[in-house]
């Protein structure tokens, strides 16, 4: 419910938190007087004012001459919105707990109002929110990689970008498979599409030999697209589990055998990495790379679902300090718990 209210009137939830702390301070301090309440809340007087205006006025609060109290209507009002507001700051202090074990800049935990609803959907509109929020009016380009969850995040771009008409979408690599659509290239053209931003293409494998690798950086149009995702200042990608990549990626036998030998739990970025966030196996390819990432102001990953938890945990101990995760509660609380099923 907090989630879709969110969705719907931005800033809601920041809203009502405030007000409960007001009614809260207040119940334990009556009867206290305005002044002695922002300095407890840490308000200036004028927002207070205006805060307590409102309450006044929904008659949750009353004032006489010795201070402010709450009204029979207020209690009940304050406990309820208690109540309501506890799974909230539940996952408030998830999303930091996460972010401190993972050692990176933030994290942002979706919770499912409902079951039925599409989990990677969910996740895809948190990051069309923290997109919105990092874009300015000057010209940008956003580099963005493949896969299904990324497929739901460009779906859910749709109308939610003011102005992308100074934006520029980047595929992160190059790709063509049996499922184009959730190759970077499309993902790009697809986010453009819905903004009416602009894209470009990355016309190279998924992965190439060394020698193949060397010449096709010579190309014209190869070189152009990777001095545009040079400038990004914002990289959106997904975080895969090893084997299930490797599938994908149509890998030889003795480098499944091999990824298998060395325990390897997660992938991206061309990168298979084991629990411990090693580097066991890469794939030669044409894109960003691992290592420049770091140059990059802004990178925000998206995973969800308890079997990706080990694969965010193994990524997250090489990923720069500065990365954003979105994901969900499901892979947050094996996190946290330490509790995975291989």
């Amino acid at each position: 419910m907090l989630s879709l209210i969110e969705r719907v009137a931005p800033g809601t939830i920041d809203v009502l938190m405030r007000r409960l702390e007001i009614l809260g301070e207040i119940h334990r301090s009556s009867p206290i007087g305005r002044r002695a309440l922002a300095q407890k809340l840490n308000l200036t007087e004028r927002t207070l004012r205006s805060e307590v205006d409102i309450l006044r006025d929904e008659k949750l609060i009353r004032a006489d001459t010795t201070g402010m109290r709450l009204s029979d209507r207020g209690q009940s009002t304050m406990q309820a919105l208690a109540q309501l507001l506890e799974r909230q700051t539940t996952i408030q202090r998830q999303e930091t707990a996460l972010a401190e074990m993972l050692g990176i800049q933030s994290c942002t935990i979706v919770c499912r109002d409902d079951e039925k609803a599409d989990a990677k959907e969910q996740l895809a509109d948190s990051v069309v929110k923290l997109v919105e929020k990092l874009l300015d009016n000057q010209s940008q380009t956003i580099g963005v990689m493949g896969g299904t969850t990324m497929r739901s995040v460009a779906n859910a771009f749709e109308s939610r970008l003011v102005d992308a008409s100074n934006v520029l979408f980047v595929p992160a690599r190059g790709g063509a498979s049996d499922s184009p659509d959730i190759q970077p290239n499309q993902i790009a053209a697809r986010m453009a599409e819905l903004t009416g931003a602009k894209s470009r293409t990355l016309n190279a494998p998924e992965h190439v030999s060394a020698e193949t690798h060397s010449l096709l950086l010579e190309e014209p149009e190869i070189k152009k697209t990777l001095r545009f995702l040079s400038e990004a200042i914002l990289v959106i990608f997904s975080i895969g589990r090893a084997m299930e990549m490797a599938n994908r990626f149509k890998l030889k036998q003795q480098d499944l055998d091999k990824l298998e030998e060395h325990g390897a739990v997660a992938e991206a970025f061309g990168e298979f990495l084991d629990q411990d966030g090693k580097v066991v196996h890469k794939v030669a390819r044409i894109g960003l790379s691992a290592e420049q990432l770091s140059e990059i102001p802004n990178l925000l990953a998206v995973a969800g679902g308890a079997n990706k938890a080990q694969a965010i945990q193994a990524y997250m101990k090489t990923a720069p300090p500065h990365t954003q995760l979105v994901t969900d509660q499901a892979a947050a609380q094996v996190i946290l718990n330490g509790e995975y099923s291989l």
